[in-house]
């Protein structure tokens, strides 16, 4: 089964252009003020505009507050929601739409008890940890920590880049995965030559 790719953290209109040309499944736009690869609802409206049609694209949010959620759902047409904090499954639920729920891969995590709190989300996203930082840290974590069974349905994120792209997809074997700083220039900023290493990476991993 091919691997599925979203690319995260789109600030630009030409930047989610080059990640659909290369062949990116997904484009994650993120809505964490205290991100620098947040965008307005104005800015991320006018990046879903120029998509062409079968890209999926990804709202992220972080312990947000619902009102803001539903203004931006009514602005910006969202295919999927990513809760990137501490929500709780019904909190996640409420919007009647697709979720993925990211896990920061802590040391007392289990996955399995996850998977079952979550069986409504789309997928588990598993991310590195660190303290205080709800995501986009650069840092990988040991993909032996994923139980064998669950691999096949996650979204694998955390440090990736096109340098060790292959190989995490052929250790973990992941339904998707999900890259935003490792393919950049700048916080916020797509570097296309980038972009096309880590799809070539993705694309000799599924041969």
């Amino acid at each position: 089964m091919r691997t599925r790719v979203k690319i995260c953290g789109i600030t630009r209109a030409e930047d989610a252009r080059t990640a659909v040309d290369q062949g990116a499944d997904a484009i994650g736009l993120v809505f964490y003020p205290p991100s620098p690869r947040s965008v307005t609802p104005e800015r991320a409206a006018e990046i879903v505009q120029t998509l062409p049609p079968f890209v999926t694209v990804v709202g992220l949010f972080v312990n947000e507050d619902p009102n803001r959620i539903e203004s931006i759902l009514s602005r910006v047409p969202l295919d999927l929601l990513q809760f990137h904090g501490d929500e709780h499954p019904a909190e996640c639920s409420r919007y009647e739409r697709p979720f993925l729920k990211a896990v920061r891969m802590r040391e007392d995590i289990d996955l399995r008890a996850l998977a079952e709190s979550y069986a409504d989300a789309r997928a588990l996203l598993l991310d590195s940890y660190r303290k205080g930082v709800p995501g986009g840290t650069g840092e990988s974590f040991e993909w032996d920590r994923i139980p064998p069974e669950l691999a096949g349905t996650i979204v694998l994120a955390g440090g990736l880049g096109p340098d060790n792209i292959e190989q995490a997809i052929r250790k973990v074997r992941p339904y998707a995965v999900d890259v935003s700083g490792g393919v950049e220039r700048d916080k916020g900023i797509k570097d296309a030559d980038k972009i096309a290493a880590f799809m070539r990476g993705v694309e000799s991993a599924n041969r």
